[in-house]
């Protein structure tokens, strides 16, 4: 008798975790465990732990919907990551991926939603008062300018831009129009040391290609040391 288990295409992770507290740890249940772990699989970056985009995604319109005006969305862009890359090798590279993942999880906390978008691009969206905005972007800046050790000792110096939007600043919710504000922010500030807040002048003045170079009366916080 064939034993293979044909599931749907899609599996809701809720109805998975049902099937396996459902039964004993055996046959079947350690199927569904083993497919709950795959599961998680797909929803995570296997470098960095953090969220892949669709999950991403998810997630911060879910917190978007629930918070509304509190929630800050980032972009984060390792800087020089290239030269890391060429000059010290691509398991440095990743190094410094994982420690920026690892940091960004720390600063955000357990309800943030925080993804790895690609190659060296992070986007991190959070419950955020307007009080300890300012505060809590300059930490943010400074733990991403802690260099990072390799497993053979050697260190990398690492530093990374950092775009914000809020949605009471520029009177929207949609995630897709906050991060093209955070992500226009962090190219003003490409480089400097310092976290850009996007003001709605961020999102109307021209550009090229969505980058531009830094402009003045943009809000800017955490210049590193």
């Amino acid at each position: 008798m064939n034993s293979a288990v044909r599931l749907p295409g899609r599996f809701s992770r809720h109805a998975l975790l049902i099937a396996t507290a459902a039964v004993p740890l055996t046959g079947w249940a350690a199927h569904a465990v083993t497919l709950h772990k795959r599961l998680a699989a797909t929803r995570k970056d296997p470098l960095t732990g953090l969220l892949r985009r669709d999950a991403y995604t998810a997630r911060a319109r879910r917190l978007l919907a629930r918070h509304g005006d509190k929630v800050t969305v980032l972009m984060v862009d390792a800087d020089h990551f290239k030269t890391v890359n060429d000059t010290m090798g691509h398991a440095a590279g990743d190094a410094v991926l994982a420690a920026f993942g690892a940091r960004l999880t720390a600063w955000a906390g357990p309800h943030a939603a925080v993804g790895r978008l690609g190659g060296d691009e992070f986007a991190v969206v959070l419950e955020l008062s307007v009080g300890h905005r300012e505060e809590r972007l300059q930490q943010l800046v400074r733990m991403l300018h802690i260099p990072v050790t390799l497993d053979d000792g050697r260190t990398v110096d690492v530093a990374a831009s950092v775009g914000a939007a809020a949605p009471g600043v520029l009177g929207t919710r949609e995630l897709a129009v906050l991060q093209r504000a955070a992500d226009a922010a962090l190219y003003d500030g490409k480089h400097t040391g310092q976290a850009v807040l996007a003001t709605k002048e961020t999102v109307t003045v021209p550009s090229i290609n969505g980058r531009r170079p830094g402009r003045p009366g943009t809000a800017v916080w955490g210049r590193a040391a």
